[in-house]
């Protein structure tokens, strides 16, 4: 990669960081269901209008916007609700690698080396602590809603995957704003049950001066976060192998965590300090690409 582009996917990491302190702003004015369902309708509406449709099949498509448009971001938004810490929900949502491998292994029987299990179990190691301090302390709650949102991530990638693969001329950007296009009705049905209509009245208090940070934070995560991020990201990936560009994405939560405790004043424990750094090396080693043996002159 050339520096340039280096520095972009840095550049991607950091937005991707901030993300979550926007998310921590938009949750104290918007209710977490409707925030998830209005981001998605804030991008499903000019979609519609002026991109052309992927070439994918149908199946996929939903599959890519269930799986990583409606319940990662559910699961995540109410978790970061009920109590997740800021940083701490940027780094156990990265459990979403280890969890594409191994549903990829159990439902695409794709091939997991030896190296990529032993990643695996360390970062499961480096969860599972941070899950039993949290469970000491009366919030395992917030890690089990935000795991599940990572879960709902991978179950996402495999469908982006298999939509790219049985799809023609595939333009990732294209498929990433389309699948947007799925989950404003999902998310905001369940919002009118469980939250009631009246999480509407946010929308019009967001155009006054208090509400001005939840409107800013709406923007972030639906055009900085997702379409200016994901576009950069978009284009690195098509240029590069992903080897060279994924392991970028593991600075997101050292963005995160740092952005939390100077921004929210989170102080996280020495404990989970040291298990999110086995989960960091754990992803790592899962997600690096095999060596490729060189032949040995006979």
């Amino acid at each position: 990669m050339t520096v340039r582009d280096r520095l972009l996917a840095v550049v991607v990491a950091v937005l991707w960081g901030a993300n979550f302190i926007a998310i921590h702003v938009g949750l104290a004015h918007f209710q977490p269901i409707f925030l998830a369902g209005l981001r998605m309708l804030v991008l499903a509406v000019p979609t519609v209008l002026l991109v052309p449709r992927p070439r994918v099949p149908l199946r996929w498509l939903l599959g890519y916007g269930l799986g990583f448009g409606t319940l990662q971001f559910l699961f995540l938004f109410l978790g970061m609700y009920a109590g997740m810490p800021t940083g701490l929900a940027s780094l156990v949502l990265q459990a979403s690698g280890p969890f594409t491998l191994v549903l990829g292994a159990l439902l695409l029987r794709e091939h997991v080396t030896a190296r990529q299990w032993a990643g695996i179990g360390v970062a499961v190691a480096g969860l599972a602590t941070i899950a039993l301090a949290r469970a000491q302390s009366a919030a395992l709650l917030p890690v089990v809603l935000t795991l599940l949102g990572a879960l709902g991530w991978a179950a996402g990638n495999l469908s982006s995957r298999l939509a790219q693969r049985d799809g023609a001329d595939v333009d990732p950007l294209h498929l990433t704003l389309w699948m947007t296009v799925v989950p404003p009705v999902p998310l905001l049905a369940v919002s009118a049950l469980v939250e009631g209509p009246g999480a509407w009245a946010a929308v019009g208090a967001m155009f006054s001066g208090p509400g001005l940070p939840g409107l800013g934070a709406l923007v972030y995560l639906s055009l900085v976060a997702t379409v200016l991020a994901a576009g950069i990201w978009t284009g690195l990936m098509r240029r590069y192998p992903a080897g060279l560009v994924a392991p970028h994405s593991l600075l997101v939560p050292v963005v995160g965590m740092s952005l939390a405790m100077v921004l929210l004043g989170e102080r996280p424990s020495a404990t989970e300090l040291v298990a999110g750094a086995v989960v960091v090396g754990g992803v790592l080693v899962a997600s690096a690409p095999a060596r490729r043996r060189v032949p040995v002159p006979v």
